[in-house]
């Protein structure tokens, strides 16, 4: 996750730089999320039909490799999104895989501090990747970025072979395709997933759109240079690890569902407000607000399904979860992009935050419903 922050802002200022156009970043976010999404359900399964430590660190080394690829040839847009889209269906297994299992590393009552502290692990280092970007740029190229960007990959793979073993459940039995469609089944059939993940859905389908505005509202609103666009981008990472520290020692007396809920509510008012940012520092603080929320809801949703899910569909849950909300971002990027386009930066984070908002609310209702958030079950691993 650290080399990939800084290989995707060095993505965004490329193609940025060479098209100018807005409709090309969103191109390059919806290969990112979008496309791998289509495969969830496939990714999920794989999870739960092979060795998990194996799986992830065959993942990493594929990531690396085509990161090396995209390096060293620096490829045209087409070939750059057909090579991004491949690496991050890799990375879909990945992070279906991992998350599995977390359960079988640690027990039911540490789950809440190890998510955060893998979540401080990952997306919390974001922070750190846009600000070695900012100051790479100043002796190095995107070339250059990405070639260490694929060292990361080799070194987590290095690093993952020294796991323990992970338990397993029992395998179904079943064909590959068969396992994928029982996932589905299984998400659909289960009122209180249903709803987290459609509720999960829209309020990233709102607020992805800031991955590829934010690049926007920083050079043409706020007349910030590359350095600074990068820095911007921090934000939300900030946010992240200082969230996780806080949830890795006080998210056990929350109720995971209502934690969600907050995530989801001041990730979205953190956009919105970022849409009335008058300077760059400004609109940096209130991605850190933004950031916050966005670790309430890692926390929340991933420990909650860890708990109520059976070990044996949790791979294809996570990945048929995290599938759609790719999807959910891809179609983010697409529609805010037209909007960006149509309008400008301000108007659509503004726009987006307001959705959000309403997402969440809409959700809450249904997790009130569902009685998912009176009470949190445990079950036996």
């Amino acid at each position: 996750m650290l080399g990939d922050s800084l290989g995707l802002v060095a993505l965004l200022l490329y193609v940025q730089g060479t098209t100018g156009a807005a409709l090309a970043v969103a191109l390059v976010l919806l290969a990112g999320d979008f496309v791998p999404g289509l495969f969830g359900a496939l990714a999920g399964a794989i999870g739960d039909r092979f060795d998990l430590k194996r799986v992830m660190v065959v993942c990493d080394l594929a990531q690396g490799v085509l990161t090396v690829a995209m390096g060293l040839v620096l490829p045209p847009l087409p070939v750059l999104l057909v090579m991004v889209a491949l690496r991050s269906i890799t990375a879909t297994v990945f992070q279906a895989s991992s998350r599995s299992a977390m359960p079988g590393l640690v027990k039911d009552e540490e789950l809440e501090a190890a998510n955060s502290a893998l979540g401080a692990g990952t997306y919390g280092l974001e922070a750190i990747g846009p600000l070695i970007a900012a100051g790479l740029f100043l002796v190095t190229d995107v070339r250059g970025i990405l070639l260490i960007d694929a060292v990361t990959f080799f070194v987590s793979a290095a690093m993952l072979s020294r796991l323990p073993r992970i338990p397993r459940a029992e395998p179904s039995g079943h064909s590959f395709l068969k396992d994928a469609r029982d996932g589905l089944g299984y998400i659909w059939r289960t009122k209180a997933v249903r709803v987290i993940g459609i509720g999960f859905f829209a309020v990233v389908a709102f607020n992805g759109v800031d991955d590829v505005a934010m690049v926007f509202l920083a050079k043409d609103e706020l007349h910030g240079s590359d350095s600074a666009s990068a820095t911007l981008y921090a934000g939300v990472g900030i946010g992240l690890i200082v969230g996780f520290v806080i949830l890795a020692r006080y998210a056990g007396r929350m109720k995971m569902p209502t934690l969600m809920l907050a995530g989801f509510a001041v990730s979205s008012m953190g956009n919105l407000v970022t849409g009335l940012a008058w300077a760059i520092w400004a609109a940096l603080a209130l991605q850190v607000i933004r950031g916050l929320g966005i670790a309430g809801i890692d926390v929340g949703v991933n420990t909650h399904l860890q708990r109520v899910v059976p070990a044996h569909m949790r791979g294809r849950v996570f990945g048929n979860l995290y599938g759609a909300i790719g999807l959910a971002a891809g179609l983010s990027y697409v529609l805010g992009g037209l909007l960006l386009q149509q309008t400008n930066a301000r108007t659509t984070f503004i726009t987006a935050g307001a959705g959000g908002l309403l997402a969440t609310v809409v959700t809450a209702i249904g997790v009130r419903r569902s009685g998912d958030g009176e009470r949190e079950p445990r079950v036996r691993r």
